[in-house]
């Protein structure tokens, strides 16, 4: 029997760095079921589900919880590691200045990523981001250039 869920990450497919790290949270899980993962890059992903916009989802990883609240950033990685028995692992990743620290080092990351995973198209304007299809206007279908 699979224990209830206890974090929905939403990444991106298309990243490949994010792509491997949601393939060893997946062994990691083991199939118990811990852990959700919904894809972003898929063109039915609907980030208004979650109260979110296409723009905000890019910007960095968010987790949803079992009661509904986003999480984003580093706590999304903290949860996931702790719902896979890695949470000591992050463990110092909440030491004030430690977290401080992670948290810079991530936004940096995030900010960047596309340039840094060989999506460099999508940060011409200096600020990696998605481009907005005008043919949906509630930016349900996030897309990225290339």
């Amino acid at each position: 029997m699979n224990e209830p869920w206890q974090i929905r990450v939403l990444y991106d497919g298309e990243c490949p760095l994010c792509s491997r790290e949601i393939r060893f949270l997946e062994r990691r899980d083991r199939g118990l079921g811990r852990i959700q993962f919904e894809d972003l890059a898929r063109p039915d992903f609907d980030p208004a589900a979650y109260g979110l916009d296409a723009e905000r989802v890019m910007a960095r990883i968010h987790g949803v919880l079992p009661d509904g609240s986003v999480v984003e950033g580093v706590e999304v990685f903290r949860r996931a590691y702790a719902a896979v028995g890695l949470g000591w692992l992050v463990a110092p990743t909440r030491w004030p200045g430690l977290r401080r620290l992670v948290d810079l080092a991530y936004r940096i990351f995030a900010r960047n990523r596309l340039r840094w995973t060989g999506r460099a198209s999508a940060c011409d304007t200096g600020r990696c981001q998605i481009e907005r299809s005008s043919s949906h206007a509630s930016a349900a279908s996030p897309r990225r250039t290339h």
